[in-house]
């Protein structure tokens, strides 16, 4: 009855006998069941570990069973906790390669420049009319990965006409921008207005790339992470859609709704604070990290002075080490 949980039929009738006679000990209960005592060893040690038995209080040590339901439950919760972890590392590593593959798209749209899963764009105005075309397109949802903090009022402004047909299409939009954006009034202005008609929006201290996914069948990625404007490409294979998703999908339920103030977690320290210090551990300059985080290299510097003052660092490599000390990061070197 009790394979399931990693027990033979030896020591699941001696957690019974334990049940039934709590006053004997091992030796008595080892003949009571007609078996050796060091195969009852064997067995108790079994049932010890999965939380079966535990030490007995009174005079004369020994085990005792725990009561079958207060077993199941720890058991239970124990394997609840196990899955939940085995699903947080599966999801860590679809979304850890995932990312790798957005990086690192120029490899992949040179790589498949030649096949029918990948088309190079090259200039905005080819990167923009494919894009419309694609919208136009689209049947089910766009999903997008917007970076670069504030974004300039023209572009903004010219988006609202398309953005709005999709809506009013019923095609599902939803866009992750950087918490930065809630710092620029015209970009916060236009996040707003994309919510209001139906759009759904939430920031994230950073994003790993410029991204647009239509009906998770397509992906149109830049070449150059550094310059979206440059060129960009449309990727169509099954696996590489698939992950990308995967990448969002994680993105987005960690991200900030945008009706929602940004998180401060432990330590009072925001996700952008935090994401800083990670970057500052990484050994990145301030100009890198602005990009990253889609504010003005000025900004950046005075975010991780800031950061340094309060962990009393007086170098990047200190700041990090002390981050650690003080569980500020974990320990990941």
């Amino acid at each position: 009855m009790l394979e399931p949980l990693g027990l033979d039929s030896a020591a699941e009738q001696l957690y019974k006998s334990m049940l039934a006679y709590p006053q004997e000990d091992l030796a008595t209960l080892s003949a009571r069941l007609g078996v050796d005592e060091r195969d009852a060893h064997r067995s108790l040690d079994a049932l010890s570990t999965l939380a079966l038995v535990r030490p007995a209080l009174q005079e004369g040590g020994g085990y005792r069973a725990v009561s079958p339901e207060i077993a199941m439950d720890l058991i239970l919760s124990r394997q609840q906790a196990d899955l939940a972890a085995q699903q947080l590392r599966i999801e860590t590593s679809r979304a850890a390669a995932a990312q790798l593959i957005a990086e690192c798209s120029a490899l992949t749209s040179t790589a498949a420049a030649s096949g029918e899963d990948a088309e190079r764009l090259i200039g905005v105005d080819v990167i923009r009319e494919r894009l419309a075309a694609l919208a136009a397109q689209a049947e089910q949802e766009i999903t997008t990965f917007a970076p670069g903090g504030a974004h300039p009022a023209a572009d903004l402004e010219a988006s609202r006409r398309p953005n709005g047909a999709l809506l009013d299409r019923g095609i599902r939009m939803r866009t992750i921008y950087l918490d930065s954006v809630r710092n620029h009034a015209p970009t916060l202005e236009h996040v707003n207005w994309l919510s209001s008609r139906g759009g759904q929006v939430r920031t994230a201290a950073t994003l790993p790339v410029r991204m647009v996914i239509i009906d998770r069948r397509q992906v149109v990625l830049p070449l150059d992470t550094s310059d979206a404007r440059t060129g960009a490409v449309l990727l169509k294979g099954e696996g590489i859609v698939t992950a990308l998703s995967a990448l969002f999908e994680s993105t987005w339920a960690a991200a900030t709704p945008l009706g929602n103030p940004p998180v401060v977690g432990r330590h009072d320290l925001s996700n952008q604070e935090v994401e800083i210090l990670r970057l500052l551990d990484t050994g990145l300059t301030d100009e890198v990290i602005a990009r990253r985080l889609g504010v003005s290299p000025r900004t950046a510097r005075r975010l991780s002075a800031l950061l340094m003052e309060r962990l009393g660092a007086r170098s990047r490599f200190e700041a990090g080490a002390n981050a650690v000390r003080l569980g500020w990061l974990p320990l990941t070197r």
